[in-house]
């Protein structure tokens, strides 16, 4: 059986009905290459119309004897059904077999939360002397202060400056756009660096627009911003599990608890789902407790 036209169309389903990343379609059709491996493999020639639930268990219980994560076990049926949803609206397909297909349970694990006392030590410790000081400044700011994911930053265009009246154009997942509320703070401080360390830069080709270059006038790379942040953390002796998401997550459970709307904070990460705000608003228990405390009749000292 040839998969090759299926695969195909799958892809171009991913690319332009789910504005998918690159990176993420490569992801879904690498879940459907094992599928077709496996099948091929043991179950001889089918066709995704001859495939049924009972295959799928099979093949879900062969990758679990590998020991393979729940967590990528749970991305490969993610792929998987995606591909049977594309079969279903093609009509490739009459039935879908992962209708009643289960998907292993997994733990969400949260980063580390930092203090705005740690954040501000983080960024104390940068050596402003330095034209990377003042660059690295602006970015820890913009993206404690907007919530941006790593490629966020990386990717932010001059372009998408709206400083006056203090917001930023965010390209996210999917190529969707954004409208994100920006600090005071961060304007400052990208407006000091893009009119005193990057005016003195030339911008490699294509780069002209990327408001963070490297001191070979390109854009910054996802590992250098981890680098940069690593660095930190060893200076200053801070004993948590930091990595540039940890800004992200601070900055959306700061909000959480200083009040902020569910709703707004979704929007300003630029999630699709409500649940998926929801991990960043776990809060730690002295905070549930001082809001016991203050604002229960029964903990409310007399």
């Amino acid at each position: 059986m040839n998969w090759s036209v299926y695969k195909k169309g799958f892809k171009a389903f991913l690319q332009l009905e789910k504005s998918l990343s690159g990176h993420s379609v490569e992801a879904y059709l690498s879940d459907i290459d094992k599928l077709t491996n496996y099948l091929q493999s043991n179950e001889g020639e089918l066709g995704p119309a001859d495939i049924t639930l009972q295959h799928l268990q099979a093949f879900i219980q062969c990758i679990g004897e590998m020991e393979m994560a729940a967590t990528s076990q749970a991305r490969i049926i993610s792929g998987i059904k995606a591909f049977f949803k594309y079969c279903m609206l093609e009509q490739i397909c009459s039935i879908n077999p992962t209708t009643l297909l289960p998907t292993p349970k997994t733990r969400r694990k949260l980063p580390d939360v930092l203090s705005f006392e740690e954040i501000e030590q983080l960024i104390g410790e940068l050596d402003l002397s330095k034209p990377e000081g003042g660059r690295n400044k602006a970015m820890l700011e913009t993206m404690y202060s907007s919530g941006l994911r790593v490629t966020e930053l990386i990717q932010l265009k001059i372009s998408c400056l709206y400083l006056d009246v203090g917001f930023i154009r965010v390209i996210g997942k999917g190529d969707k756009e954004r409208l994100v509320p920006i600090g005071s703070d961060a304007i400052k401080f990208i407006k000091l660096y893009k009119d005193t360390i990057r005016v003195h830069q030339v911008p490699a080709k294509d780069c002209d627009d990327i408001l963070f270059l490297n001191n070979r006038g390109k854009g910054l790379s996802r590992v250098m911003i981890f680098y940069i942040i690593k660095d930190l953390i060893r200076k200053t002796g801070i004993k948590k599990s930091i990595s540039p998401h940890s800004f992200r997550h601070s900055f959306a459970t700061h909000l959480v608890e200083g009040g902020a709307d569910l709703r707004a904070v979704q929007e300003m990460l630029g999630h699709e789902s409500i649940t998926t705000t929801e991990i960043y608003t776990h809060i730690n228990r002295e905070y549930l407790r001082d809001t016991l405390d203050r604002f229960h009749p029964a903990f409310q000292k007399k």
